[in-house]
This record gives C-alpha cells, structure tokens and sequence, in this order.
C-alpha cells in the first residue's frame, strides 16, 4: 500500500505504545516515521512532510493539544490531517476542543486495532476535509488551560482515592497502586508545569489594570 504524499508520522512518549502503533501500520504496508514528543514531531515535520499524523496528547516538551495548534497555524502544515489517541483527555469537553483545534478523528485508548486501521484509512482516502478557523492564540491558551485545570483536577482526586486505597488493601496488592499513584503524580506534575506556562502567557494577553 502506498501513500503518495509521504509517510505517516507516530507521536508517542511511551515506547511500548509507540513500538506497537508502527508496527500495526507496518504491517498493513505503510510507510511509518516516529517522534517521542511533538516538539520533536515539528522538527521531523520541518524536514518530511508527512501523509498524517497520529499523535497522543500528553506528552513532555510539547503536548498534543500545542502541537496541532502550531501546525494549524503554519499555512505549510496546516492541511496535514491529524488523529489524536489519548487515555487521558476523553470527556466531550477534551472532544469538543480537539476538534475545535482541527483534529479530524479522536480515538480512545487502549485502541481497538480494527477501528485504528478503519481511521486511517478512511482519512487518507478522503483526503483533506473543511476545518474550523484557526483558533488565535488567546483563545487557543484559554481553552487549553480550562482543559487542564479540569484534568489536574481530576488527577488530584484520582492521586487523593488511591492513597486512600493503599492504606486499606493487603500488601501484595500495593505495588500495582503504588505504580498508578506514581503515574497519577508523574502527569499531575506535568501538567502543573504546563498550566503555569499558560497562565505566563496569558498575562500578556491581559489588560495592565494598573
């Protein structure tokens, strides 16, 4: 199976995850580029452009949500279809504004390998679709940031539960937790540091009331 206008290009900070995404498209013959973060995807974007792109959202150095944002708003890059896969942000709020952004397909993880394909294929097929506008930066890092405050929200209640847990359950059970607990605390932190970066930025968006 070819692709006549170049290849597709993963975006996935996990490796396992990454591994096991190229090595389905593989599979069924296409040709497959990866980067860890979208800040190395727009590197690798700058240099190859690719068919499509599939992309997590959170990530380090520069998450899903960012990295649309900036090819959206690159006349070079701002026709390449993007799918997000997330196991994090699916509510119909994290949909609602991934879509705003111009993603064209958000699919949940785990992923069903049927679906995926099915995804793709449909959007190489059908080439370019009607996007919205271009979001302008001031309400592409409000809306963001209402996303994340909703998801550290949830992150802190999902942290505070299973501390709560670990106290009450017997003790060959606690790895597994304490595993979730430090992958809960991990993201937390991460997207701490991403909401004061946001709210940085928009302070300059903000009338001096002075």
């Amino acid at each position: 199976m070819s692709i006549p206008y170049g290849p597709i290009l993963v975006v996935e900070d996990v490796p396992q995850i990454l591994a096991l995404i190229e090595v389905t498209l593989r599979f069924k013959g296409y040709p497959v580029i990866t980067a860890s973060n979208g800040q190395e995807a727009l590197e690798i974007i700058a240099r190859q452009h690719p068919a499509l792109v599939i992309t997590d959202i959170l990530m380090p150095k520069l998450d899903g949500f960012s990295l649309v944002h900036r090819l959206r708003s690159n006349p070079t890059t701002t026709d390449i279809p993007i799918i997000f896969l997330s196991a994090t942000y699916v509510t119909p709020e994290d949909r609602a504004f991934a879509i705003s952004l111009g993603v064209v397909r958000f699919l949940e993880k785990p992923v069903d390998t049927e679906e995926f394909l099915l995804t793709v294929a449909e959007v190489l097929t059908h080439g370019p679709s009607t996007r919205p506008q271009v979001l302008d930066d001031q309400q592409f890092y409000r809306g963001y940031r209402d996303r994340l405050e909703s998801k550290l929200h949830h992150k802190i209640g999902q942290i505070q539960r299973t501390d709560r847990l670990l106290e009450t359950i017997p003790e060959d059970q606690k790895p597994a937790f304490r595993a979730l607990l430090e992958e809960a605390q991990a993201q937390s932190e991460e997207i701490k540091r991403e909401l004061d970066e946001l709210y940085r930025l928009l302070e300059l968006y903000t009338p001096d009331q002075t």
